[in-house]
């Protein structure tokens, strides 16, 4: 069963939680829509390199990265995407592409955009092409101690 360890992380943190079980979706809208969750509060993780150590940005599935604000909001001379191949053996407990946005729990840092900090709830994949795991935004925010900046469209 993937990402294991996060559900025991928030079950050991008395973490409420919904695990949400939808057809299977490979990108962040089809899962927003399988999922019926709303694209704003769907977090989806994208992994970056940002001087060359791999780095978790987090953001709304309704958004994209500026690659450009990201480097500029962390002080990092150079950002860019991540080709699956490098970081899918990072992730071993996950299906590629359905990493949560727990970079704690991957040795990695996590930056959050401005604009998903603002919701109540978030959802995210969990690890899995059918799973969804929606949680208050402020427990995630006590577990992974992201840097909340603006860096999206």
């Amino acid at each position: 069963m993937p990402v294991t360890t996060l559900k025991q992380l928030l079950d050991k943190e008395k973490i409420k939680y919904v695990s949400i079980i939808h057809s299977t979706a490979y990108t962040a809208p089809e899962v927003a829509a399988s999922a019926h969750i709303p694209g704003r509060e769907l977090a989806k993780t994208v992994i970056v390199y940002l001087d060359g150590e791999m780095a978790m940005a987090v953001l709304p599935a309704n958004r994209k990265v500026v690659l450009a604000d990201l480097r500029e909001m962390t002080g990092a001379d150079q950002a860019k995407l991540v080709p699956e191949e490098d970081f899918k053996k990072r992730f071993p407990d996950c299906e590629v592409g359905a990493m949560p946005p727990f970079g704690n729990l991957y040795g990695m840092e996590v930056y959050v955009a401005a604009s998903l900090a603002q919701n109540a709830e978030i959802a995210f994949n969990a690890g899995s092409h059918t799973e969804v795991i929606k949680l208050a935004y402020k427990d995630f925010e006590r577990l992974v101690r992201p840097q909340v900046i603006p860096f999206t469209t």
